[in-house]
């Protein structure tokens, strides 16, 4: 239980939690991390019944990992201690574990919210839209990926790797599970009204929770905008770089051939930053490599890198050098080889990004221990 400021309520979480242990006949504890209580949590929660341990570092998910690191059992269960969650409901979240699944999420909104247990913005705009945007994402059924009280198996903490410490921890945990293809269930609960002042943010959280599920989907930041521009800009280019067409009764020249330049650049740089994203998620650890990137890895190589971004470099360097040489024969008039800088200007520029992302992909895939 992370714990700040919860004097008023503790004692009765520690007291309802180990009451559902002595239930089921398990051996078990309450483990409650201090982050920072002034009220006295700390020793309310002590004199009834939990193990306290004290963690400095503010935030949410610092004392959920000083938590799972400090507890010994090997099914562990987390839940807030300000009377929000019903420990009551802790021998379905264990014979969930107990029948295979890895982690049980409870759901709010499968089961009840009791009136003023969630301020209406939270109920119907934030949840709603940021358990979608999981679901989106990741392709994930769960409910409520915001719900406190949840559970899993030792075996499973361990695997997923978890290590953010704000709120956005809750996104990050049902994340990790989905990479690690667990076995993923969800409980229905009664959501009651907290005692005490709530401890959250709406907006910064919320933002957290999104920046972190945006920053672990490159997909959806970086390769499918990039994709979506190097496409357009690919054709734009494709069909104007020999001169004017009739398109759809208008004539498209090289004003657009030059925005489909500036397209293909920047699709080409938002792919390489997946690609790049990626590369980091596999070398760090935390990500599964695809079948496309895995393919792709497997046959990198720097020195294959740099050759291929030399070629299309030298391709369009060579193409710049041609307009000059022709400019200067034909007497260094007024130049007027649009079409040809564009498309040359374009290829140096996909070459270059190719040359130094090579270098920074090797970077990322070097062994370490």
């Amino acid at each position: 239980m992370p714990c700040l400021d919860e004097a008023a309520v503790v004692g009765v979480c520690v007291a309802r939690a180990l009451s559902a242990l002595a239930g089921l006949g398990l051996a078990g504890e309450v483990v409650v991390v201090d982050n920072g209580s002034r009220d006295g949590s700390a020793d309310v929660a002590a004199a009834a019944g939990a193990r306290v341990i004290h963690e400095s570092r503010p935030g949410y998910g610092s004392a959920l990992l000083r938590g799972f690191a400090e507890a010994r059992g090997q099914l562990l269960i987390m839940g807030d201690a300000d009377g929000s969650y019903d420990f009551a409901a802790i021998p379905e979240f264990v014979a969930r574990l107990q029948r295979g699944a890895e982690l049980v999420m409870g759901t709010r909104f499968k089961g009840q919210i009791l009136p003023g247990a969630m301020p209406w913005a939270n109920r119907f705009i934030g949840n709603p839209l940021l358990s979608g945007m999981l679901r989106l994402l990741f392709r994930t059924s769960v409910s409520d990926s915001h719900c406190g009280l949840r559970a899993c198996t030792r075996s499973a903490y361990d695997r997923m790797g978890l290590r953010t410490t704000g709120m956005e921890f809750a996104s990050e945990m049902v994340i990790a599970a989905l990479q690690c293809g667990m076995r993923v269930e969800e409980v229905p609960i009664t959501y009651h009204p907290r005692t005490g002042d709530s401890k959250l943010h709406p907006v910064r959280d919320a933002w957290r929770h999104i920046r972190f599920m945006l920053l672990f989907s490159p997909s959806y930041v970086f390769q499918l905008p990039g994709l979506l521009l190097l496409g357009a800009g690919a054709t734009a280019v494709g069909l104007l770089a020999g001169g004017p067409r009739r398109i759809f009764g208008h004539v498209w020249d090289f004003h657009v051939l030059l925005f489909g330049a500036g397209a293909l650049i920047l699709g080409y740089s938002l792919t390489l930053f997946d690609l790049l994203a990626k590369t980091f998620s596999v070398g760090a650890g935390i990500g599964r490599p695809r079948p496309w990137l895995a393919a792709f890895l497997s046959r990198f190589s720097l020195e294959r890198g740099l050759v291929v971004g030399g070629l299309v470099l030298v391709a369009g360097f060579g193409l710049e050098v041609k307009i000059v040489a022709d400019w200067i024969r034909d007497g260094a008039g007024a130049l007027m080889a649009i079409r040809g800088v564009t498309v040359g200007m374009a290829l140096m520029a996909i070459g270059g990004q190719t040359l130094f992302a090579s270098f920074l992909i090797s970077l990322l895939l070097l062994e370490r221990r």
